[in-house]
């Protein structure tokens, strides 16, 4: 077998275009007309608006390649695309080979007969999806979101790329993953499926090997097994049928585990088919020996949702992962390897594939493998309607087929989903049409087809037919209860924080709040004049129509007004962590019960305001650091109840820790009034309240604006975290002038920052002024007899520094910071009984 590479040496064509364009695949109309100074950055203050006009016309991408007589002479020759995006009319030496419609699936061709030895040429001509959309939806009217072009639903492409609540509308268009020709004689291997029986001491592996033949020769098949270790073992079995079954023993397996319950190692499974001793075709996959399983069953509250790991059910942590950017070709796997390991520096176990986007690249699951995070795998369709004709169906089913066989051996992939909110929809939003047609469909696609080409595909893995849903049929898919819950009310509700805490939810897989991007990443899409949140451009990069009217609600109803466009900016950020914490807290609080927190959203596919942790330039806001604590393996939370306060851990670890807990009621001038020490022991995968104080009736409600409690965790006399918590709202808080002071060193491989204050402060942010480096903490809180020590890892630093250019780049402000203040005068303490 004989593969090469069409990704070189392509042109692109269209009608208005004076100079063809050279590119290479992965190629996008949108970017290659950008990186060729043909338009201006898109993604630039307003340029947004030409991206519907680009998207339709229609294009011509061409390469010419050359064959040998070897390659020509095989049996068989197939020309593949890996994706194409989306409305394609292929042809190769002038000869039509196909129409496609749909950009989640693979396409292959048999070629032989029209290939020439010497010189050919492939050219794919794009039609635009803007006008296909358009003229289907007169036909046909679908529903789609509002914010997206209407008439989406009708064509297989990423649904978020017509615009979304977070996403330009940018449909971009082209060849978007790799093309390539394979020549090979005799058969080769068309399908390999692993199957794991899991035993004490063993795993047995079972192979289901589907073959191609193309001559009545016998073949003969073996299958090896590399284990983590570089250790080899083979069976082999002769003359096999079109449809094979192979197994093989793993004794003494190392089983993969998600991030923070043990290691990943991965086995390497070599399938080789045979011909009188010589090898034909050959396949490699990597895989994890583990188990994973869907637990819904019924139990003391209704019905459980919770992820089992070899066993063990796990509290899964993490958010939900959107398309990286709007132009598919500028991504790699050195920007996601980095998204990736920013979300096990957080402490993610788990990330969902959200069903609006795209199915990531191959290499998006191998990192998840590597690094130990369950994909929770929609299929893309999300919040519409959809026409199940003959063409659609058809079209469906080999997306399906192509991404589940891609898919189904990674060790992460944890469940699969049919959609994303369409259950619903149906049932609780007044905008989707009364159409009893459609919502017909979305049962025979959802509840039918899906799950039965899953039955013959990958059984071995969940299928759940919608987020949220209680299991399907339209039966309560908000009951807390019983499935998951994306919950709303805070945010598009405008509830208070507060109100997470009147549901203990089975699992939540989608809740969030929105904030502004770093200052640094708003500069790049404006000038000085865009730089007010009501500004056109602002509003350009706010997807959401109302929601800097909501931002500044939560910002009314918990801190003082900001004193100028950074700060508000910075105070958006704040609302956002004291949101999504007081979530997370509350359902680890209640582990056993709640089994997860999969908060919207992770990522960002352009600069925006948006609910995403890391913004599009990778860079940090506050809510991923506050998810590095939240998420933690073992959790301090402080809890008010009436005039008590409770005091909790979670331990998601699987050991049991013996707890030692300082707390501390202070004064803002960081004064200790009283305190006191707790010693529990906390059993593993289990979360437990360790004390309840009562010292808050001694509080009166002036003196409730100028205290604060103060907690520290140590395990095996060592800090593991450090909380303080307010009686009042941050606004009524009294906060006096810290003073921060900052002590910077630097060691070989780092800078070392030693931060102190005079007084309370709280959310101290470091910054860098004309860098980006992501801090090993950030927006901590300080009390005058704590020093907190924050590494910067220079590998984690953008631009190489010295020390002292570090020191004048490096920025610290508090909340203190946020507001005006006309005197630091305090108010007057009163005297607190230390009872």
């Amino acid at each position: 077998m004989k593969t090469i590479e069409l990704n070189r040496n392509w042109i692109l064509t269209y009608d208005d275009l004076q100079q063809p364009i050279q590119t290479e695949i992965p190629a996008s109309v949108m970017n290659d007309l950008l990186q060729n100074g043909r338009i201006s950055d898109p993604f630039y203050r307003d340029n947004e608006d030409q991206a519907i006009e680009i998207a339709s016309k229609d294009y011509l991408y061409e390469t010419s390649f050359s064959l040998d007589d070897e390659m020509i002479n095989e049996d068989s020759i197939k020309l593949r695309f890996q994706g194409l995006d989306t409305l394609a009319e292929i042809k190769l030496n002038g000869s039509l080979i196909s129409h496609t419609n749909n950009m989640h699936r693979m396409y292959e061709f048999e070629v032989k007969e029209l290939l020439n030895t010497g010189e050919n040429h492939l050219s794919v001509k794009l039609k635009s999806p803007i006008n296909y959309i358009k003229e289907k939806q007169k036909e046909l009217a679908l529903w789609g979101v509002p914010d997206a072009e209407e008439g989406y639903p009708h064509l297989r492409k990423g649904h978020s790329m017509f615009g979304w609540d977070w996403g330009p509308r940018m449909p971009d268009l082209g060849i978007w993953r790799n093309v390539n020709l394979t020549s090979y004689s005799k058969g080769r291997i068309d399908d390999v499926y692993i199957t794991q029986q899991h035993h004490e001491e063993s795993v047995m592996l079972n192979f289901r090997i589907g073959l191609e033949k193309l001559t009545g020769q016998a073949f003969d098949m073996e299958v090896t097994i590399t284990d983590p270790n570089g250790k080899s073992e083979s069976t082999t079995k002769k003359n096999v049928a079109l449809t094979e079954e192979i197994t093989h023993k793993v004794e003494q397996p190392q089983l993969w585990w998600p991030n923070g319950y043990g290691k990943q190692p991965l086995y390497t499974a070599e399938v080789t088919l045979l011909s009188e001793g010589k090898t034909v075709h050959k396949k490699t996959i990597k895989t994890g020996l583990r188990t994973i399983r869907v637990k819904h069953e019924k139990d003391e509250w209704g019905k459980s949702f919770e992820f089992e790991v070899n066993g063990l059910s796990l509290f899964a942590m993490g958010a939900n992962y959107i398309p990286e950017d709007n132009l598919l070709a500028r991504n790699s796997r050195e920007k996601t390897k980095r998204l990736i390991t920013d979300c096990v520096d957080a402490n993610y176990n788990m990330l969902r594939v959200w069903g609006g986007g795209i199915y990531p690249e191959s290499y998006f699951y191998e990192l998840c493998d590597e690094y130990g995070l369950i994909v929770w795998q929609d299929f893309m369709f999300a919040c519409s309607t959809y026409d199940l004709n003959d063409e659609f169906r058809d079209t469906v089913v080999h997306e399906v087929i192509d991404n589940v066989k891609r898919l189904r051996h990674h060790a992460s992939l944890g469940i699969w989903c049919g959609n994303n909110e369409i259950e619903e929809g149906w049932e609780h939003w007044e905008q989707m049409p009364n159409d009893p047609k459609r919502k017909a469909d979305y049962i025979k696609l959802f509840e039918y087809i899906i799950p039965e080409l899953l039955k013959e595909h990958d059984p071995e893995t969940f299928y759940w037919s919608s987020s949220p849903s209680s299991g399907g049929g339209f039966d309560k898919p908000r009951d807390p209860n019983r499935g998951d819950v994306h919950y709303w009310e805070v945010w598009h509700g405008l509830k208070p924080f507060t109100e997470y805490e009147k549901y203990h939810f089975r699992f939540c897989s989608e809740f969030g709040f929105q904030s502004f991007p770093s200052i640094k990443t708003i500069d790049t899409f404006t000038e000085p004049e865009d730089r007010n949140i009501f500004s056109r451009v602002m509003e350009k990069h706010q997807k959401n129509g109302a929601a800097n009217g909501k931002i500044l609600f939560y910002l009314s109803e918990n801190f003082l007004y900001p004193k100028d466009f950074e700060s508000l900016i910075y105070a958006s950020q704040l609302l956002q962590v004291e949101a999504i914490k007081y979530g997370v807290e509350h359902w680890r609080r209640n582990r056993g019960r709640c089994m997860g927190s999969l908060y919207w959203q992770l990522n960002d596919c352009w600069p925006v305001a948006s609910w995403s942790s890391i913004d599009y330039y990778g860079r940090w806001k506050a809510l991923h650091y506050f998810a590095r604590k939240f998420y933690a393996p073992l959790l301090l939370s402080v809890r008010e109840e009436g005039e008590n306060v409770e005091i909790h851990v979670t331990n998601d670890t699987r050991e049991a820790v013996s707890a030692e807990i300082e707390w501390k009621l202070k004064k803002n001038n960081g004064e200790e009034i009283t305190g006191g020490r707790i010693s529990r022991q906390v059993s593993s995968l289990s979360a437990e309240r360790c004390d309840t104080l009562s010292f808050l009736k001694n509080v009166s409600a002036t003196q409730k604006r100028q205290t604060y409690l103060e907690c520290s965790l140590k395990v095996n006399d060592k800090v593991i975290s450090n909380v303080t918590h307010l009686f009042v709202k941050p606004k009524h808080f009294t906060f006096i002038d810290p003073e921060i002071q900052a002590a910077v060193s630097e060691t070989q491989d780092a800078f070392e920052i030693v931060l102190s204050s005079q007084s309370y402060a709280k959310f101290v942010e470091l910054d860098m002024t004309d860098n980006d480096c992501v801090f090993s903490d950030n927006f901590v809180d300080l009390s005058p007899d704590r020093k907190v020590t924050i590494i910067a890892e220079k590998n984690s630093i953008n631009k190489e520094v010295t020390l002292n250019t570090f020191k004048e780049q490096l920025n610290i402000r508090s909340i203190y910071d946020m507001s005006v203040h006309e005197s630091s005068n305090q108010e007057a303490y009163g005297q607190v009984s230390s009872n």
